[in-house]
């Protein structure tokens, strides 16, 4: 009988150990939809500015035109093709991405002709819509958590002219995107951005 004693005592000290270390290995701190927002904004927040990247159809170059940002320098014989000038006020608030001349091109009937124009301040992404964080499995990462959010940029202090531009139907303004975090000494940490 004390044989059998030993060994349920040693079972038992084994499973009691057991448990004890995976409780150990499972303390990781919280990490609220709050925090994790955080943690995405300061990793935008460390990397440099970027200007938005705007498509201009034919609405946008209206209203461009409207609110002064380029002038109407040509017309060509067929009436549909026409040359752009930035004005003063336009160069303070884009650049075109080829060229200094906007040079509107449709063929007879086409619909979706457009060209693109960046913002001169360079502004960082914005992290919104923060779902909770859940336990994940990310490649070498021990323990981990993930996010689903949407991205979206930052238009201050880009003229509410440009702004009415990049807000037409033909301008993607939000991205669907995933945080990744690691426990890394105790915290979170964002692991990646997909």
């Amino acid at each position: 009988m004390t044989k059998a004693i030993k060994i349920c005592a040693v079972w038992a000290v084994s499973v009691l150990g057991f448990g004890l270390m995976m409780t150990g290995c499972n303390s990781a701190p919280e990490l609220s939809t709050t925090n994790a927002q955080t943690l995405i904004q300061a990793d935008y927040d460390k990397r440099a500015g970027e200007p938005a990247t705007i498509a201009v159809d034919d609405i946008g170059l209206k209203q461009g035109l409207n609110s002064k940002l380029w002038k109407l320098t040509k017309v060509y014989p067929n009436n549909r093709w026409a040359d752009y000038a930035l004005t003063d006020d336009g160069k303070k608030a884009i650049k075109l991405t080829s060229g200094d001349v906007i040079q509107w091109r449709p063929d007879e009937g086409q619909k979706d002709f457009h060209f693109f124009v960046t913002t001169v301040a360079a502004n960082h992404m914005k992290a919104k819509d923060l779902a909770d964080p859940q336990d994940d499995v990310v490649a070498n990462v021990q323990t981990a958590k993930s996010a689903r959010f949407t991205e979206v940029y930052d238009w201050t202090g880009v003229p509410d002219s440009v702004q009415t531009i990049a807000h037409n139907a033909i301008n993607r303004l939000s991205t669907k995107r995933q945080a990744n975090f690691a426990l890394v000494n105790g915290a979170w940490t964002v692991h990646s951005i997909n």
